[in-house]
């Protein structure tokens, strides 16, 4: 449930919540799952120096479909400079038969992919790369540890440089990744306060203040129940 909120989405924000949570309790804190941000992991370290990260799943697979879509582009850039309109086009509409869960595809995603699969090597292997780095979350923790192994020994011998820059950047996070792994920790349920919380902000039109909507939020997503004025 939400406990606390404030303006601002920064390290000073951050640093207010571990002010008003106190040294003793912030010390309590055994684990924390954030995404990459650099300032979050600064101010984690200093306030709550035993806690573990953990790096949110679904950020690290995000980080795998943008690198899909950078191949996709230098494809398709390519296609349009080789005159070859048709397969550009295609390479365009393919954007979301791409970037969606192979379970949620429509029968036109699935042969727009069937057709990148016969066409277009350096593409599918990028979709693959994808699809192998979200299977790593949907597996027991040493298996997961397993297959990110080999994704990263594929990743670096696949002539793909964003996914090669990709793979660097999941070993630099490597231990974050682990934590998440071994604790099953994630943003999901964060996310899901957030989406509420974006509810209210629809419903309301705006707010002039953000403490209208702080007051709001508390009340629907962070258990606050107010005495009641008795006649």
């Amino acid at each position: 449930r939400l406990i606390w909120a404030a303006p601002g989405r920064s390290e000073a924000t951050l640093r207010k919540f571990f002010g008003e949570l106190g040294e003793e309790r912030s010390q309590e804190i055994t684990m924390v799952t954030a995404d990459a941000a650099d300032w979050i992991r600064k101010v984690v370290k200093e306030r709550c120096p035993a806690a573990e990260i953990c790096l949110d799943p679904f950020h690290i697979v995000s980080w795998a479909t943008d690198a899909l879509d950078e191949v996709r582009r230098l494809v398709w850039n390519d296609a349009r400079f080789m005159g070859q309109k048709a397969l550009a086009k295609e390479l365009k509409d393919a954007r979301f038969a791409l970037w969606k869960n192979p379970e949620d595809l429509t029968e036109r995603q699935k042969a727009r992919l069937s057709m990148i699969a016969k066409t277009n090597a350096p593409l599918y292997r990028a979709y693959l790369l994808k699809e192998q780095l979200r299977q790593v979350f949907q597996l027991p923790p040493d298996q997961a540890m397993t297959l990110l192994d080999s994704w990263l020994a594929w990743a670096q011998r696949s002539r793909l440089d964003p996914f090669q820059k990709l793979a660097r950047k999941i070993r630099s996070h490597r231990k974050a990744i682990e934590n998440s792994l071994r604790y099953d920790l994630s943003n999901a349920i964060v996310e899901s306060a957030n989406t509420k919380i974006r509810l209210l902000t629809r419903v309301a039109f705006g707010f002039h203040s953000p403490m209208a909507l702080i007051a709001l939020a508390m009340l629907s997503v962070g258990g606050c129940c107010p005495a009641l004025p008795h006649a």
